[in-house]
């Protein structure tokens, strides 16, 4: 054989139709079956059928490019002529293409159905010198080599391969085998040199034929171990049928075996698993379906399921956390505060003992939810557990083993279901709770809730020191009064008061009307809703301290336009006014702003405070002939009708001072009466109000229709101070109010009150009840409360001016 040096020789340059292939690189010598469905590329197949000539094919550099451009395209490719075209029924074309020699564009040539190219082609001659063919026949046999670990290839490629002469269609052939990426094919093409492309396939045929050495190694690893696997199962079988033809059962030894393990292999406190192991221990020796084993493995399995060492592992960032309840939630930002506080001592310190919150405000504010915000600011997980109507001290703390049925009590299922045991823990309700026979729950709640106890917190059922001391726990509640002292004292309490109407404004807009228009299939901004359309819901349709009626009035308002839609012809939005909101949801169900709008004798506006927010209580008082008897009605409790028995001791003992007779009581029968008489009221907070109202019946002195009050009275007249002021200040300003006289000692917690509602409102601070009657009295001009006011009032003998002469 002539041995002779092959080289690259360029042609001069010419024009073919160009076609971009996708995940196929297409080498000379290459025959390959392509599915095209690019209108672009059928033109250009077809061109080059037409005109029997060639075609250039080069590959694309990202595959998932539907319509590629000249540089998505790379510019070295592959000549080739087309050998055979088929049309689907689909209007695709299956192609069969030959590669002929390789190419580099010049320039692109848009011809407008198709892409034309200007290329420089590479030739190789075919004859090689030695180099070349040592080269050759080291490359085969590693191919050889390579093709006994890799089965996918087929054992004639070899043979074939083995026949070609030239070395330039030698690797370009066996390149076109190997299972490489697209990128790393394209390299190879354009390499132009063949000795440095036997090189590149050396190498890469070196590493891939240890690469499958590797995989063979593993595989017979893998199977070794697996037929090992089998034969113990096997014998395992054989082993099991063996006993039962004995009459021998092993299959609660081999359960209680894996119990045994178990309890070996997980972390638990030594006290724990000493127990776990003599209750397995215990139930070796008793029967497998008695009643006892049953009780014994569900106490085991209670053990092992808890998680007394896994907690959540998350490192908590105060601006993070921050922004987290801000998102979550509008306003309360006291709350918020006290909250990020607690966080900010937790990630200074590694360990300090659980605090326990008391959220405590009316319903719908967000109590709740904000112990979710809590959780996914700490990065922990949130666990929740309704207290309402519990009475059982079991619920807490479990039923003794000795009862059929006995479980964990709440706390301990809670942690199970949980797997933690550092989440958040919210005990919800907690001033719902109830006793009876059976126990007091809130008393057992005492040692979950105290920091210094709750690290030894024992469960009836476990009979196990279980620590609590890594849960954050909160509490929520309406009323703290409800709430026993000793359980109270253990926790720090956090109010949240009610909101105001621009607050609930602005949590529509951001939270409730998009989550109503997801939850009833709108899509956003499908249902616009106007300002004062909002605005009269609030104030006209729901009458609360939260905004749980106003989320659901909203929803009745998605519902009723989800109907319309279905029913006519759907519009691209929906603007609802305040005339449509009438349409919707009928009559307004609340009279906005409940303060009367003139002056009036015996009726005072008090402010009171409701596990819903703060109300506006109107007084009345009539005056009739009679014997001096008191009435007093309205559903009243028994601490609100002392403080009206204190109110007209008061007025008696200042008698004199309006210029009533000492005896003016003894020929009067007094009425007493507060509205809305199916709602129970109680409390000492109306006092100053029922006082005034008392007065000014007496007095026939009007009190101003736009002053509300709020205050206990004593009998000397002073005025104590009074909880609720910033839910009082919100009804006050909700209804209409301009004025609101509050407790002096009250003054302090001003600095609580939002400034946007201490705005609205003159809050005037009084100390004595005079204060209140000249405050709250409308007097003729030029007269004083004390010393100028002489009236009739059911006959002259009843009234005394100075000098004890007969009023006139």
């Amino acid at each position: 054989m002539n041995l002779i040096d092959e080289k690259n020789t360029e042609q001069a340059p010419g024009t073919y139709p160009m076609m971009p292939l996708r995940d196929i690189v297409l080498y000379p010598h290459m025959v390959a079956p392509l599915v095209v469905g690019r209108k672009r590329s059928i033109a250009a197949l077809e061109k080059a059928m037409q005109d029997r000539t060639e075609i250039f094919l080069a590959t694309q550099k990202d595959g998932n490019n539907e319509d590629p451009k000249q540089e998505d395209v790379y510019t070295m490719g592959t000549i080739a002529v087309v050998m055979q075209l088929l049309r689907l029924p689909d209007g695709t074309i299956k192609a069969l293409v030959e590669g002929k020699r390789r190419a580099e564009v010049l320039e692109y040539v848009d011809s407008g159905e198709y892409l034309s190219v200007t290329l420089k082609e590479f030739h190789q001659e075919k004859a090689m010198d030695a180099e070349t063919e040592a080269f050759r026949r080291e490359t085969l046999a590693s191919f050889r080599a390579y093709n006994k670990l890799n089965k996918k290839i087929p054992k004639e490629i070899g043979a074939s391969l083995a026949k070609i002469v030239s070395g330039a269609q030698f690797i370009d052939v066996l390149a076109s085998h190997l299972p490489l990426k697209t990128k790393a094919k394209q390299q190879l093409l354009m390499i132009l040199d063949v000795k440095a492309r036997f090189e590149k396939v050396l190498g890469i045929l070196h590493q891939e034929s240890q690469i499958a050495s590797l995989e063979d190694s593993i595989r017979k690893r893998v199977k070794q171990k697996i037929d090992k696997t089998q034969r113990d199962y096997y014998l395992t079988e054989q082993v099991k049928v063996i006993h039962k033809e004995m009459g021998k059962e092993d299959e609660a030894a081999s359960e209680i075996a894996e119990l045994e393990a178990e309890i070996k292999a997980k972390k638990l406190p030594k006290e724990a698993k000493n127990k776990a192991l003599k209750e397995v221990k215990k139930l070796k020796q008793m029967p497998p379906m008695s009643a006892e084993a049953t009780v014994v493995r569900n106490y085991v399995d209670a053990i092992l399921s808890l998680p007394w060492a896994k907690k959540t592992r998350g490192r908590i960032k105060i601006a993070q956390a921050e922004a987290i309840l801000n998102e979550d939630h509008y306003g309360l930002q006291e709350p918020k505060e006290r909250i990020l506080e607690y966080l900010a001592v937790q990630a200074q310190v590694k360990k300090i003992k659980g605090p326990i919150l008391c959220l405590v405000g009316p319903p719908g504010v967000g109590k709740t939810s904000i112990s979710k915000s809590v959780a996914r600011a700490m990065g922990r997980k949130f666990v929740r557990q309704s207290l309402g109507g519990v009475r059982d001290e079991a619920e807490i703390r479990g039923h003794r083993r000795t009862y059929i049925g006995a479980m964990p009590g709440k706390i301990i299922q809670s942690l199970q279901k949980v797997k933690v045991n550092n989440p958040v823990f919210c005990l919800d309700e907690i001033d719902k709770m109830s006793m009876d026979f059976r126990g007091d729950p809130s008393s057992a709640l005492l040692e979950v809730l105290d920091p210094e106890q709750n690290s030894t917190f024992v469960d009836h059922y476990l009979d196990l020191d279980y620590d609590l001391s890594d849960i954050f726990f909160i509490t929520t509640a309406n009323n703290l009064h409800n709430i026993p002292g000793p359980l109270r004292d253990r926790m720090e309490v956090i109010s949240l008061t009610g909101y105001t109407e621009e607050d609930k404004l602005q949590i529509t807009r951001k939270y409730l009307i998009p989550k109503q228009l997801q939850e009833n299939g709108f899509k956003p901004k499908e249902i616009i809703l106007d300002e004062k359309a909002i605005m009269d819901i609030i104030r006209r349709y729901t009458k609360e301290a939260g905004v749980r009626n106003l989320e659901r009035t909203l929803g009745s308002v998605c519902r009723k336009i989800a109907r319309e839609k279905l029913k006519n012809k759907p519009k691209k939005s929906y603007r609802v006014t305040v005339k449509g909101v009438r349409k919707y949801l009928g009559a307004p169900k609340f009279r906005f702003g409940i303060a009367e709008e003139v002056d009036q004798v015996g009726l005072t506006t008090g402010l009171a405070w409701t596990e819903v927010g703060g109300e506006l209580l109107q007084i009345e008082t009539v005056l009739m002939p009679g014997n001096g008897k008191l009435t007093i009605t309205g559903k009243l409790g028994e601490v609100m009708q002392e403080s009206a028995q204190a109110a007209l001791s008061y007025v008696r003992s200042i008698s004199p001072r309006l210029g009533l007779s000492q005896e003016f009581y003894q020929k009067l029968d007094i009425h007493i009466h507060v509205p809305e008489g199916a709602i129970p009221k109680d409390g000492p907070s109306a006092g100053v109000t029922m006082a005034t109202t008392i007065v000014s019946a007496l007095l026939r002195l009007p009190v101003r229709h736009d002053l509300g009050m709020t205050g206990e009275i004593t009998l000397r007249g002073r005025v104590l101070p009074i909880g609720g002021l910033t839910e009082k200040l919100l009804a006050a300003r909700r209804g209409n109010i301009s004025t609101v006289l509050i407790p002096k000692e009250n003054e302090k917690d001003l600095e609580k009150i939002p400034d946007r509602v201490l705005k609205s409102l003159t809050v005037i601070p009084v100390d004595h009840a005079d204060e209140v009657l000249k405050e709250a009295l409308v007097l003729p001009e030029g007269q004083d409360l004390f010393h100028n006011v002489v009236l009739e009032l059911f006959g002259a003998e009843m009234l005394a001016c100075s000098d004890g002469s007969p009023a006139h």
